[in-house]
């Protein structure tokens, strides 16, 4: 019963992600704003949900002991910005090479992919020095949480900013395909795409919060730790959202909402979320959290050297891949 909630849950995440992909580009036209403002800002923010309600639930509202709510919050926080930075861009590159070839090019707007991946690595290290901060010192802890927060609005307001320069050298948001809702008969207007907007968050939310229920109660079955299962099983739902969205605009060939996408959610989930564990949780140098926090960086730092070199391929991100299965090997097998 159990894994069948799992599997509904990831169903339901699909459609959600589908409607808000759909959904986004005709509100990123309406409103005249750059791709990179629409995949770093919007659709990193609005898919990025799954992963906020999924610790907050298991934190605050989780049914099981505060261990174990701790495990799986902690887990569904490290866990995204890890598969994000891995796998996640091992599959953009992936279904690109399908159409480009491994040596075809990726043409993300630059200067927005650079902003997005140096942001990430600074704000991700603080959040890794924070497990070594003791428990016994609440003030600095709080400190560090309050600081990546802070980082995060100032993050907000460059990428914001930049957007009217982007929009006037061609990099400005347009919709492929009708809306879905007008499809059943409902007119094409702001209200309408807001509302098909909220119904894609719902669905998506929706499936986080089974997730969450069926991660619980799996986790003792299958034998292993809450906090092992949640680095492993819980990203690959919660983090659905961002791969199908940019799978979807790399077929599409739009390579700066599909990257977008991915980096923007990279932020918001290596700031936002690990403020709320610090605070919330023990935050302890575990030897899974420190795997999972290791390579997340390696591929976040490898992936800045590419795109500083002037050049990203599809071939390129086969090294990210390669980090989430040594992650998987080691969480596994070690």
């Amino acid at each position: 019963m159990d894994i069948l909630i799992l599997l509904g849950a990831l169903i339901v995440i699909l459609l959600g992600a589908e409607a808000f992909t759909n959904s986004l580009e005709h509100f990123g036209e309406r409103l005249g704003i750059s791709e990179g403002v629409t995949g770093s800002v919007f659709a990193a923010i609005g898919t990025a949900l799954p992963e906020t309600m999924v610790p907050v639930f298991a934190i605050l509202l989780g049914s099981g002991s505060e261990t174990l709510r701790h495990e799986v919050g902690v887990g569904a926080i490290l866990g995204a910005p890890l598969m994000l930075s891995t796998l996640a861009f091992f599959l953009v590159g992936w279904f690109a090479a399908q159409s480009r070839g491994w040596h075809g090019l990726l043409n993300p707007e630059p200067t927005g992919f650079a902003r997005d991946m140096v942001w990430f690595n600074w704000v991700f290290s603080l959040g890794v020095m924070a497990t070594f901060v003791p428990q016994e010192w609440p003030m600095v802890r709080g400190g560090i949480g309050c600081a990546l927060v802070l980082m995060y609005v100032v993050y907000l307001y460059q990428t914001i900013r930049s957007s009217s320069i982007l929009v006037d050298d061609g990099h400005g948001t347009e919709a492929d395909h009708p809306l879905y809702f007008m499809k059943i008969g409902f007119p094409d207007n702001l209200v309408v795409i807001l509302f098909q907007l909220g119904c894609g968050l719902g669905l998506i939310i929706f499936g986080a919060k089974g997730f969450v229920y069926g991660i619980e109660h799996l986790a003792p079955w299958l034998g292993v730790s809450a906090l092992t299962l949640s680095l492993l099983i819980i990203p690959v739902a919660t983090e659905l959202p961002e791969k199908v969205n940019s799978i979807i605009w790399i077929r599409r060939r739009r390579d700066t909402l599909a990257m977008g996408n991915v980096t923007g959610a990279m932020v918001f989930q290596g700031s936002l979320l690990p403020a709320l564990g610090i605070m919330l949780t023990a935050w302890v140098p575990q030897r899974e959290i420190l795997m999972g926090m290791a390579m997340t960086l390696i591929a976040a730092v490898y992936l800045t050297f590419v795109i500083r070199m002037g050049t990203l391929k599809p071939l390129h991100l086969l090294v990210n891949g390669l980090c989430y299965g040594i992650f998987v090997v080691s969480v596994l097998f070690w």
